[in-house]
């Protein structure tokens, strides 16, 4: 469907929930994404992975993350991508795109194994996950110092959110061809710090009856509509380039939002850290970032292709691996190799064909954590555990009927939940297929 060599932005918040825009009734007000969702497609049912280094596995990849091993399942220090291995930024530059990322991207926290080492032209941001806004240090380790310029470690002042926002602007104003800027925003993750202007929008407003929890939600969503100003900027930069009927734009979060956060997983991170009582809200979905339920892998998305992409809702299951073989197809490029993707090219629903669009009982397969499992076909969703070769705890919902997750269907549709569970069992033998050399060096589970 290529009718042009389109710039690509793609903007990744990290763990805004499902209720957390202002679109699905938040009371966070995110004008600007809720304009990119009424100017554009509603992604209403866009899978991602339920924690950051899967989901980002997934988008740069094609492919789903235990592919490349369990420690690609959990949030990992550990490089995530063979050496040499054909990324969806590789694969643009080879299209004759410049390539930039500025943000987090957690698929390698050393510089050697960054993002200009797997495709990337321009890097800046976090190599490791989320960071402090401010002092911008990882947690206390060996990755703590972690803010980069293209793999060299760099000192800055200023609040995470608007340093992103002013090197991906200044970027993207000095191309001279076809673009493609991944922008994975560290907002809205902890620890939550504002600035005060941000803040004080919120004064007026009350969401909490226990004073702690009001203001710590307060502070959530003034960073998330600190975020929501710095997308409207991206968008308003284009319009003044005029770029902005040429550019493709993609937002979506990495997984679910949580809903607090202790203060001793908050002093992991150096500096003076506090709990957060209140963060994000999933609902009405159930669970949150961590979980295999819709709360944890079900986000707010969209896509905008201005004139190209009628505007309209898409309630079709979608998935983070699909945009590489879709931005493939976009660009006419094909990888070097047979990548053997698990996403899917959804051009065709993007342009209106959906009724052509033949995987309507699409298989959606998630690993975490190298055991927790679930498995969506069509309207079905499975949920278990592997232990010892063995299938615990095995939940059962009908997704189109109950979107909530509110009736375990396993007892009284046991064929079902064996037809996918012997899916299940053929996904499972292509995990770890691309894995590393070094993959048994990898660094064990993170915390949240």
């Amino acid at each position: 469907m290529k009718t042009s060599n389109p710039n690509i932005l793609f903007i990744l918040a990290d763990d805004l929930g499902w209720g957390d825009v202002e679109y699905h009734g938040s009371d966070i007000r995110t004008p600007n994404i809720d304009y990119l969702v009424n100017v554009g497609i509603e992604l209403d049912n866009h899978y991602v992975q339920p924690m950051c280094t899967p989901t980002r596995t997934a988008l740069l990849s094609g492919r789903y993350p235990s592919r490349f091993g369990d420690h690609a399942t959990i949030p990992s220090n550990h490089p995530v991508f063979p050496d040499g291995y054909e990324t969806l930024s590789t694969l643009l530059g080879k299209a004759g795109y410049d390539t930039g990322l500025f943000g987090k991207w957690h698929l390698g926290s050393s510089p050697e194994y960054g993002p200009n080492t797997f495709g990337f032209d321009w890097s800046y941001g976090s190599l490791a996950g989320g960071v402090d806004p401010y002092s911008h240090y990882y947690k206390s380790g060996i990755y703590s110092k972690t803010w980069h310029r293209n793999g060299s470690f760099i000192s800055e002042q200023g609040h995470v959110t608007d340093l992103i926002l002013e090197e991906a602007m200044g970027w993207i104003e000095s191309r001279e061809r076809p673009w493609f800027a991944y922008i994975p925003f560290t907002a809205v993750h902890v620890p939550v710090k504002v600035p005060d202007n941000w803040l004080a929008k919120y004064d007026n407003q009350k969401f909490d009856y226990e004073v702690e929890k009001d203001r710590s939600f307060k502070q959530y969503a003034a960073y998330a509509s600190h975020m929501d100003h710095a997308i409207g900027r991206l968008t308003g930069l284009l319009k003044e380039n005029n770029q902005f009927e040429d550019t493709i734009i993609v937002f979506a979060s990495d997984n679910g939002a949580l809903e607090s956060q202790s203060l001793e997983k908050a002093q992991l991170y150096p500096g003076v850290q506090e709990a957060s009582l209140r963060l994000g809200s999933n609902l009405p979905l159930r669970g949150q970032k961590g979980q295999l339920y819709e709360g944890g892998i079900r986000t707010p998305a969209s896509i905008t292709w201005h004139n190209t992409f009628k505007p309209r809702k898409l309630e079709k299951p979608l998935h983070i691996s699909d945009w590489m073989p879709t931005f493939s197809e976009i660009v006419d490029q094909e990888p070097d190799i047979d990548p053997e993707w698990d996403g899917l090219n959804i051009c065709s629903l993007l342009a209106g064909g959906d009724h052509n669009f033949t995987a309507t009982d699409r298989k959606i397969y998630w690993m975490f954590r190298g055991n927790e499992i679930a498995m969506r076909i069509g309207k079905w969703k499975l949920i278990t555990i592997k232990i010892a070769g063995s299938y615990k705890s095995i939940e059962l919902y009908d997704i189109e009927s109950d979107p909530f997750e509110s009736s375990d269907l396993s007892d009284s549709h046991q064929g079902v939940a064996e037809r996918l569970l012997r899916v299940i069992e053929n996904e499972q033998v292509m995990d770890g297929s691309a894995m590393r050399f070094d993959a048994g060096d990898a660094m064990p589970v993170q915390s949240v």
